[in-house]
């Protein structure tokens, strides 16, 4: 038989000094691995799109949790856009 261990995703804890940042750090991360999940997608074949098609669903109940928890939290979820481009353009 065969055992996995469970990991958990400590990316976003309550516990962490600035959990608002941390947040939108998953926000901003989940959402980029849904667009290439979209885009692999779109040049799967074969098995890879079934692969995909989970891969997406996955990602999109992630995306949707993480926005209710910032919605929660008192983001402003809209503003989420605006802090990927500017964090994109620190890291060029």
């Amino acid at each position: 038989m065969v055992y996995e261990k469970y990991v958990k995703d400590n990316s976003f804890s309550k516990d962490n000094s600035n959990p608002n940042s941390d947040l939108i750090n998953c926000i901003i991360k989940t959402r980029e691995d849904l667009i290439n999940a979209n885009n692999n997608y779109e040049f799967a074949d074969g098995d890879l799109i079934d692969y995909y098609l989970y891969q997406i669903k996955a990602m999109q109940a992630k995306y949707n949790y993480l926005l209710k928890k910032a919605k929660q939290s008192g983001l402003i979820v809209s503003m989420l856009d605006q802090i990927e481009i500017k964090n994109s353009k620190i890291a060029m």
